[in-house]
């Protein structure tokens, strides 16, 4: 055990010790991990931290007769889209989240700081996108239920540093992800990997592109790996491109944005249905009452595609604007 642990760690390890309940116990491992000095000669204490952690939490569950309390890690989704941001430790992940959203996450300049996952809201035009800031995504341990969250999102980003060699952070996520069955959308799955897999709209963000030196550094990136998912550079402390990884999270969740029209009024722009991208007419007609699939006449449309207040059928692919005033 390293040397340097400081008293109060030590004295969480004595409750955790002495604990008698899961719950009890997990508090205790909670309170040490947030404790622990974050370097590299702690990283398989922390790794270990984790394990007993998650061990306890699947003991409680499965106590007889006790009340199945959910994982931290099941975030009920909210907003246009769930948005999982992965990578290893002190890649700002963290500030990414707390600079888009009204979510606070403890931020540090040392490693392994999140050690439970984080949501915010990331307003985007007239839309939302709900963004997880998550623990890292090391080789050594990823508790189970934040997999299963990683395969239940939306989307999921990749972070790495352009200041502390890319090349190895991008391999190892992406090797860390696929030793858990997780692949870029379109990506090439090796024939003995194990079934079934799971394919996720991914996008890489690489962060701390604060000088051009970074830039030109991220060019000569993506030259030598070709990612197999689109790819951003970023500066979180000088707010660079962050409109326009909100942008690419719109396009990469593969939805559109339409907005509801009464007879006679003028249409709601402001809380605009969100529906995903092809969905038909009828789709939306479901999406805003049951009752109106089998009711549906037709509809007339305002927008990009269509003439102004034109009718149309209930096969009618939704474009993204589109003002849909629904008669039934």
């Amino acid at each position: 055990m390293p040397a340097n642990l400081p008293p109060t760690y030590l004295e969480a390890e004595r409750r955790y010790r002495e604990a008698k309940s899961q719950q009890e116990k997990i508090d205790a491992l909670e309170e040490m991990l947030a404790i622990i000095p974050k370097h590299k000669g702690t990283d398989k204490l922390q790794a270990d931290l984790r394990r007993r952690i998650a061990r306890h939490r699947e003991e409680s569950q499965k106590k007889k007769g006790a009340v199945i309390q959910k994982s931290v890690f099941h975030i009920d989704r909210e907003g246009a889209a769930q948005v999982v941001i992965v990578g290893p430790p002190n890649t700002g992940k963290s500030s990414l989240v707390s600079r888009l959203t009204k979510a606070s996450p403890e931020i540090a300049e040392f490693p392994h700081t999140t050690y439970r996952p984080t949501p915010g809201m990331a307003p985007f035009e007239n839309i939302q996108f709900q963004l997880i800031d998550t623990p890292p995504l090391t080789s050594e341990y990823v508790d189970p239920a934040m997999v299963d969250m990683i395969r239940r999102a939306d989307v999921v980003v990749v972070l790495i540093d352009m200041k502390a060699d890319p090349l190895s952070q991008y391999e190892d996520a992406r090797s860390v992800l696929a030793s858990h069955r997780i692949y870029p959308d379109g990506a090439d799955v090796p024939e003995d990997a194990r079934r079934p897999v799971f394919h996720k709209k991914m996008l890489l963000l690489a962060n701390k592109m604060d000088t051009p030196g970074e830039e030109e550094d991220f060019e000569t990136f993506l030259e030598l790996v070709s990612p197999e998912m689109p790819a951003l550079g970023v500066s979180v402390s000088r707010e660079k491109n962050l409109s326009a990884f909100l942008g690419a999270l719109f396009t990469l969740s593969g939805i559109i944005r339409v907005y509801s029209k009464n007879p006679g009024r003028e249409p709601d722009l402001q809380e605009p249905f969100v529906v995903p991208r092809d969905s038909t007419l009828e789709d939306l007609a479901g999406k805003i009452h049951k009752d109106f699939v089998t009711r549906l006449k037709y509809a007339r449309i305002w927008g990009k595609a269509v003439h102004d207040g034109q009718m149309v059928q209930r096969d009618y692919i939704l474009q993204d604007g589109d003002i849909v005033e629904i008669h039934v």
